[in-house]
């Protein structure tokens, strides 16, 4: 439960906002005098103050510079009953969350203390992800074994030292964009600044704007308060735009200007506010498929473009398949009081020979799966999941004709095997009119990998 500390020497405004508050389930406590709320900060954990600048004993901006002093980061609401904001915002200046005036209505603190509180667990929650990056990092658990991922790490430390350059991370899903994104922060001189990110195609177009820019009070039904965007709650940080490919055109617009300028204002409101923000923009959409589609802007490409990292799928970085799975079976054994020690030889066959279409995400789940399931000294061919266990051998072996056989010079496999699949990938496409969708399903394999093959294997398609 929140605990809120109530600074007010009115008994009337601190019951009302102790009942208010207490509708909300909160935990309060009340402090008539700037001195009394110092000394109960100072003994006991809160979460938000609410703080009148007119107290008896001392000026309430005096207290609110002794709240900082004693924690930074602890969140303070002033009260001010002034017909005049002038001292409100000079507390906004020196750090307050935000401001009231007396008389206040229920509905309106409830949304604030709410909006506050969340604005609390997202910074504890930054803290909490540096503290366990930085561990990770020097723990180096950043899995490299393949020489492709290696030469990834190495652009990554170098456009980590760079803090303005914006970047772009491009690759299947679950190759771990985000966990690159993530490195580049706590490796720049941003490190000790907001990481923050945001789904781009979660939110509808109106809710992604005022997400990413911030809304006055009143920009529209329900904006009741003032709200700052991710812009300006990670000033001096890092954003990182996922599945950016999928961000509405209007959108587009307003962040490639943000790009170019620094500047942006907020949902309804007339003040440019200048940012200084390093932007990491990630996606597994082909872009300049995109801006051919017309769903894309060309010139946000290519601001966006300054440094491209593309990350490969794990099938085309079978080395570093077991050195995951080692490292995730390590995870979980603590996580779930397991005594693995190790991957069998034929287990970890498998694990090398299947095509991953989830990628390290997927690798991640099944080692998981296998962790909540099974017990053993070693991960055990017998505890893989079907998909990986079943190569379904025998299927395969009736498509080869029966008279097949291998001339005496011999035969490229690597060619037979290219010629077989291109053949029955444009076979199984005839069949369904070019639905790759539909081919994806008789193929038994995911959309994305089939979109791979075709590429690799020159295969034309029509649509989906």
């Amino acid at each position: 439960m929140e605990k809120i500390l109530i600074v007010d020497d009115e008994a009337f405004i601190c019951e009302n906002l102790q009942r208010i508050l207490g509708e909300e389930h909160y935990d309060t406590a009340v402090a008539q005098t700037g001195d009394a709320a110092l000394r109960w900060l100072r003994e006991n954990q809160v979460d938000l103050v609410f703080l009148d600048l007119n107290l008896p004993d001392r000026n309430g901006l005096d207290i609110l510079k002794d709240i900082k002093g004693l924690d930074p980061d602890l969140l303070v609401i002033v009260i001010t009953g002034y017909a005049s904001v002038e001292s409100a915002v000079e507390a906004l200046k020196m750090g307050a969350y935000d401001y009231i005036k007396k008389p206040f209505k229920a509905d309106v603190i409830k949304l604030i203390v709410r909006l506050a509180l969340e604005t609390q667990s997202l910074k504890r929650e930054v803290r909490s992800l540096k503290k366990q990056h930085e561990g990770w990092l020097a723990d180096g658990a950043v899995i490299a074994e393949s020489r492709a991922f290696q030469e990834i790490l190495q652009q990554v430390r170098e456009v980590a030292r760079h803090s303005d350059t914006t970047v772009l991370i491009t690759g299947e899903t679950g190759t771990g964009k985000d966990l690159i994104a993530r490195t580049i922060h706590t490796l720049s001189p941003r490190s000790t600044r907001p990481f923050l990110e945001i789904n781009c195609a979660a939110l509808p177009e109106s809710l992604l704007e005022s997400e990413l820019f911030g809304h006055e009070s009143g920009a529209f039904t329900g904006a009741k308060v003032r709200k700052l965007g991710l812009f300006e709650a990670a000033n001096r940080g890092t954003i990182l735009l996922d599945e950016l490919g999928e961000m509405h055109l209007g959108i587009q617009a307003k962040l490639l200007r943000v790009l170019e300028d620094k500047k942006l204002r907020r949902v309804g409101g007339t003040q440019t506010l200048e940012v200084d923000v390093r932007i990491i923009a990630a996606t597994n959409v082909d872009l300049r498929e995109a801006i051919k589609a017309r769903r894309f802007r060309e010139d946000l490409y290519y601001r966006l473009h300054a440094f491209p990292i593309h990350l490969p799928p794990l099938r085309e970085r079978p080395e570093d398949v077991i050195a995951l799975a080692k490292t995730f079976l390590s995870e979980y054994c603590r996580k779930y009081g397991r005594g693995f020690g190790g991957i069998s030889p034929e287990a970890q066959r498998r694990l090398a020979a299947y095509p991953w279409p989830g990628n390290v995400r997927e690798l991640r789940h099944i080692v998981e799966r296998i962790c909540i399931l099974h017990e053993g000294e070693r991960i055990l061919e017998s505890h893989l999941p079907r998909e990986l266990s079943d190569p379904c051998e025998s299927e395969v072996k009736d498509l080869l004709p029966p008279d097949f056989a291998i001339p005496p010079e011999g035969i490229d496999l690597d060619q037979v095997v290219d010629r077989f699949t291109h053949d029955l990938i444009e076979r199984v496409l005839g069949m369904v009119d070019g639905n790759i969708s539909q081919a994806a399903k008789l193929l038994r394999i995911p959309r994305g990998t089939l979109r791979y093959k075709l590429e690799k294997h020159h295969v034309e398609s029509a649509s989906d």
